[in-house]
């Protein structure tokens, strides 16, 4: 008997040596009193056994077919292999209109042999809370895996997601490169506005690891790289995780996208980079990853600042460069011809991600043109000699008499007669 059936049956013998009413009763096991009344007599008529539910035992009306459970087994072992029970409940909903719970298909997966049992390792680590705020921090990660499986080359998939509700965007490159992670982010400012912080791990994008120079020395500042320098043009508080259980929640992002992401690529016949990133934006693939996954964050208020900057100035490579005397500027191998370099001997240059390059100096973008590495030889000797103005001293060096020296023919090292010899 159940717990709900002994309590009954106390209850019943309580009223039957007329320690309470069947009122009291009723109201004690929250039945009706007509109910009391049926179950009062059922149980003397009966005895214990008619307290017990009248369907147990039988088949639920609300059952599954066999023919249904094989034609998703059936479907599990060939089309959707690998799936879990609750992605293949999605899709057997959305694709073959078979409404099963992600519980039914578990047990259906695990009956036949086709669902392994997983057992997670211990946490050693203290959960952190959401923050509250949508746009308060956001963490970023590069995830490298055979996304294509054997249809296509291994990639990185770069993802973005709020930490307050867990919303995220992503995109595949080939490979985790600053450009990777400046376009993954900039992808993400275009579409929410600029975040507060941004968690990262310690790759060597985001960390440096070079000795400091003496101009950052006499300002004080840290060595940066290339993104932590944007970051901190945009004001974006940049934190370097030490673990990857501190950017826990893109980390499990990551294997959720190794299962899910996958299959669906696989289902949509996906097999590079190009048509996967156009899928992702076409299929409206985040859009319905948000609608199932993410929450609502604690606050209502948005913690994103608005982009009131050109997001290309600041998310591209910056340096700066020596001015030759013949207005050139060297960059990457290629030379860069000034048309109007004035008194400059240092410019900055910005490298954006569509392979153009600004130059600038003294407040204002300079025009340049690019020319070979001859052209600029030429260039270099004319202005050299320019420079060194017309040669005044045109007169030939003669040698000392201790620097002069003689070349003797062959046979001319004998004795010369005493006869033969110059007078004087």
């Amino acid at each position: 008997m159940s717990r709900k059936e002994r309590e009954r049956l106390v209850m019943l013998n309580e009223i039957k040596l007329k320690h309470v009413d069947r009122r009291t009763a009723a109201e004690v096991l929250g039945l009706s009193l007509r109910q009391v009344h049926r179950l009062y007599v059922r149980w003397r008529e009966e005895g214990d056994g008619g307290l017990a539910h009248r369907s147990r035992g039988k088949a639920s009306s609300r059952r599954w077919e066999n023919s249904d459970q094989e034609h998703v087994l059936a479907l599990a072992a060939e089309r959707y292999r690998g799936f879990g029970p609750t992605l293949l409940s999605e899709k057997l909903g959305e694709l073959h209109g078979i409404w099963a719970s992600h519980d039914t298909v578990r047990r259906w997966l695990l009956g036949a042999g086709l669902l392994e049992k997983t057992r997670r390792g211990r946490r050693s680590r203290r959960r952190r809370e959401r923050k509250g705020r949508f746009g308060e921090m956001v963490q970023m990660d590069g995830s490298p895996h055979a996304w294509f499986e054997d249809r296509g080359e291994v990639c990185v998939l770069m993802t973005v997601i709020d930490d307050a509700t867990g919303r995220r965007r992503g995109r595949f490159f080939a490979a985790e490169t600053l450009e990777a992670a400046m376009e993954s982010f900039g992808l993400w400012c275009g579409r929410f506005g600029v975040p507060a912080i941004l968690y990262v791990d310690r790759h060597g994008i985001y960390r440096a690891d070079r000795e400091v120079t003496a101009e950052e020395v006499a300002a004080g500042r840290k060595p940066v790289t290339q993104f932590g320098r944007a970051m901190e043009e945009m004001g974006v508080k940049l934190i370097l995780a030490r673990s990857p259980q501190a950017k826990g929640r893109v980390e499990r992002s990551n294997g959720v996208m190794q299962d899910r992401l996958v299959k669906e690529l696989r289902l949509a016949g996906v097999s590079t980079i190009h048509e996967a990133n156009l899928w992702l934006e076409e299929n409206g693939f985040w859009e319905k990853l948000d609608a199932k996954f993410a929450v609502e964050a604690l606050e209502e208020t948005d913690a994103h600042r608005p982009v009131v900057f050109a997001l290309e100035d600041v998310l591209c490579i910056k340096e700066k460069r020596s001015v030759g005397l013949d207005g050139c500027v060297q960059w990457n191998g290629r030379v860069l011809q000034l048309e109007d370099p004035g008194r400059l001997r240092q410019v900055e240059l910005w490298q954006r991600w569509d392979g153009s390059v600004e130059v600038l100096g003294d407040g204002r973008r300079l025009v340049y043109q690019e020319i070979s590495l001859v052209t600029r030889k030429l260039n270099q000797g004319a202005a050299r000699k320019a420079k060194r103005g017309p040669i005044k001293n045109n007169k030939v060096h003669k040698p000392t008499k201790r620097q002069q020296f003689v070349l003797r023919p062959r046979g001319l090292n004998k004795k010369v007669e005493p006869a033969l010899r110059k007078a004087g």
